[in-house]
């Protein structure tokens, strides 16, 4: 098929090179050198092939080229794809995003991407990835930061020392079992939940600071947790104080929860009721103690996290039965979700091989 468009006189197949030379554009790099196989007469095809490119594109890019010259073959900017929510959406879904959830009908104390892309398809029927989710609320100039903190006399030396070493803790710890008994690693923990509740950071628009309910007074429980990841499951009791008789029947708890037949070693901090010798030991546990000023090697500390930043935060309690029934609400919600314990729990170090 003979060329039919004629490119424009005042550049020639020797200047298009020499520019091609000089920028730093490749998409219009291979533009310049397919015209300027144009001008040397080549087939259409043939240029094309040079430009990466079919035939009618190279025509496309042949009648920019005639209109604006070289600076006709960059790309223009784009405005990206059309927002599927109408400004009135988009201005109701910042409302939502910066009143916050509410936890009695939304289920959750602050919004994730996967509860607003539910609220979006709801309310306005449009169905949204989790990512284009982060896109709208970027759009929307909102911003999501979190920290992480770290006790000032860590010693890291002896945190991976830990993990390295813990095939040979095990060995000395349980050596005495059978060879062949079914082993579950678990790891135990406490939290405070009370009036003086804590608050979780969520979505709002940027320079401003959104009021929280934070309550002065002081009653509070605690809610004894233990999770086995490999297997997904854990035990809890909400009891009144932390001590050693609490600590002795979320021990008995964790022993009626393993499984039949199997030993578990429960992993904990050095909390004065973990390690003392008035604790009786149930004879389907073993104690591990995790080394000082360490909570990262403790998984059920990010478990308190999740339990806070989806149930737990941003509320107020008015009476002690409502703590109780928060914390008891809260555990029972993730016993729900195995996955999720597995998600959380899993770590490479206890768990490999397992």
């Amino acid at each position: 098929m003979p060329w039919t468009i004629r490119l424009r006189g005042d550049y020639d197949a020797l200047e298009l090179r020499r520019l091609a030379k000089t920028s730093r554009d490749n998409r219009q790099i291979r533009r310049l050198l397919a015209l300027a196989a144009v001008y040397d007469g080549m087939s259409r095809a043939g240029a094309a092939q040079i430009g990466g490119m079919d035939r009618q594109t190279l025509r496309d890019w042949a009648l920019r080229f005639n209109a604006e010259g070289p600076a006709g073959l960059r790309d223009r900017p784009r405005s990206g794809r059309r927002c599927r929510l109408s400004e009135a959406q988009m201005t109701e879904l910042a409302e939502i995003v910066e009143t916050g959830p509410d936890p009695a009908t939304d289920g959750v104390v602050r919004w994730r991407r996967i509860d607003l892309k539910r609220v979006i398809e709801e309310r306005f029927g449009v169905v949204y990835s989790e990512r284009a989710i982060s896109d709208l609320l970027a759009r929307l100039a909102f911003s999501h930061i979190s920290g992480r903190p770290q006790h000032p006399g860590q010693d890291e030396r002896v945190i991976d020392g830990f993990k390295e070493n813990i095939p040979g803790t095990l060995r000395a710890h349980i050596g005495h079992l059978p060879k062949h008994k079914r082993l579950e690693i678990w790891f135990q923990d406490e939290a405070r939940l009370g009036q003086k509740n804590g608050r979780v950071r969520l979505w709002a628009r940027k320079g401003t600071r959104p009021r929280l309910p934070a309550d002065q007074r002081y009653a509070n429980a605690y809610l004894f947790g233990a999770i086995c990841p490999r297997l997904g499951k854990g035990a809890a009791l909400m009891l009144p104080r932390a001590d050693t008789a609490m600590m002795q029947l979320h021990l008995d708890e964790i022993s009626r929860t393993v499984a039949a037949g199997a030993h578990a070693v429960v992993l904990m901090d050095r909390a004065g009721w973990h390690g003392t010798d008035n604790l009786t030991v149930p004879k389907n546990l073993t104690i591990l103690l995790l080394p000082s000023r360490s909570p990262e090697l403790n998984p059920v500390e990010n478990i308190w996290q999740y339990l806070r930043q989806t149930w737990l935060s941003n509320r107020v309690f008015e009476t002690y039965d409502a703590i109780l029934d928060a914390g008891c609400d809260a555990w029972n919600r993730l016993l729900a979700q195995p996955d999720t314990i597995m998600s959380i729990g899993l770590r490479d170090w206890t768990h490999s091989g397992r």
